[in-house]
């Protein structure tokens, strides 16, 4: 059985995500569909936790030619939303991934809720409260701030926020506009995926579905690397029961990895064009094993303890510091070691490109010492 190595893997991936060439605004997309909306899809999804920058610097690492409007008229329009989905955060996906997804993940929800919550919920009719808090959402969108407060009037020995989150948990609730939208504020209202969207949710929805899109943006992978993307577990099976459609190979730990046939596996020589990606980007978030693509004695000065995912600078397709686009119109690019003049020129272009989106402004490298 063939062995991928690191690079390789980390080559395939890239290719995938659309960080070895960029698409442009025709490539991916149709008239019905545009490409913004089609890359999301293709992505599963933009992991959009925090609000508004994530997802729009995801799609502009990935896009030529994307300006902010592009996406803003697809979340006003509905085209996506924003939903807790793949680990139970918050993810920017289109409305038919929504529906279909939705359902799939619903038990990763419930997990988070017994972990979290469960000792502050046990004994509460949970369908009551669910059958409440739609008929509440419904109405108008509400933050969890009115939602807890509104439910514990009924239930005056529990506490609102536990209340508010079994809500999130019970129902598909979508956060509505303008929150997420560049340039513009607002608290995280929701309503139902149903009635935002004024379709019901997927009643039959596919795992295997689930993992070949998988395989098709972060492949070639491991059954647990599916795992850590989605947060469900025990789908060792469905890879398995797919497998007669699958190529196979080993990693250089004798995993086993499973791949579409038809996916790119770049050549692990590929050239790899410095690239800045978004916080929270979900490249790094989507593997049991990141060193494909995250170095592991960089993990800690990329994820924090309080769980930010910092944006991050590929040099040669692998982490090799992080930046950050401030509220002062300047991106910071911290490399963790001196880095060759051609990559420095090529970093300071990647800023320049996102300082053109955001509206203009200046870029500062922190160097460490020895920069060349």
């Amino acid at each position: 059985m063939t062995v991928l190595g690191i690079r390789a893997l980390g080559r395939a991936l890239l290719a995938r995500q659309h960080l070895l060439d960029r698409s442009d605004l025709t490539a991916l997309g149709s008239p019905a569909v545009p490409e913004p909306a089609a890359m999301v899809r293709h992505l599963g999804g933009l992991q959009a936790q925090a609000a508004p920058q994530p997802p729009y610097l995801g799609l502009l690492a990935r896009i030529d030619g994307f300006a902010h409007e592009h996406l803003t008229a697809l979340i006003e329009d509905r085209t996506v939303v924003r939903i807790a989905l793949q680990r139970g955060t918050i993810h920017l996906v289109t409305a038919e991934d929504c529906l279909t997804l939705r359902p799939l993940l619903q038990p990763v929800l419930d997990q988070g809720l017994r972990t979290t919550y469960g000792r502050r919920l046990a004994g509460l009719d949970l369908t009551a409260l669910a059958a409440e808090a739609r008929a509440l959402v419904e109405e108008r969108p509400r933050t969890f701030q009115e939602l807890g407060p509104l439910l514990a009037a009924t239930r005056p020995d529990r506490d609102p926020a536990a209340l508010a989150q079994a809500a999130r948990c019970l129902l598909p609730l979508v956060q509505v506009p303008p929150r997420g939208v560049w340039g513009r504020s607002g608290a995280a209202a929701h309503t139902t995926a149903e009635a935002w969207l004024g379709r019901p949710l997927d009643p039959a929805p596919s795992l295997d579905d689930l993992a070949l899109r998988y395989l098709a943006a972060f492949g070639p992978a491991t059954a647990a690397d599916l795992q850590k993307w989605c947060g469900l577990s025990r789908l060792g099976p469905v890879l398995k029961r797919l497998a007669p459609q699958l190529l196979t190979f080993r990693d250089e730990q004798g995993r086993l990895l499973y791949d579409l046939p038809e996916a790119p596996r770049p050549d692990q020589d590929t050239p790899a064009p410095v690239r800045l990606l978004a916080p929270f980007d979900n490249l790094l978030l989507s593997h049991a094993d990141r060193t494909r693509v995250l170095p592991e004695e960089y993990r800690s000065r990329v994820m924090t303890q309080n769980g930010i995912v910092l944006g991050t600078l590929l040099v040669d397709g692998l982490v090799a510091g992080t930046w950050q686009l401030t509220g002062e119109q300047q991106v910071v690019v911290r490399p963790f070691e001196p880095l060759r003049r051609a990559d420095r020129r090529a970093a300071e272009a990647e800023a320049e490109r996102v300082l053109a989106f955001a509206g203009g402004g200046s870029v500062r490298f922190e160097d460490v010492e020895g920069q060349r």
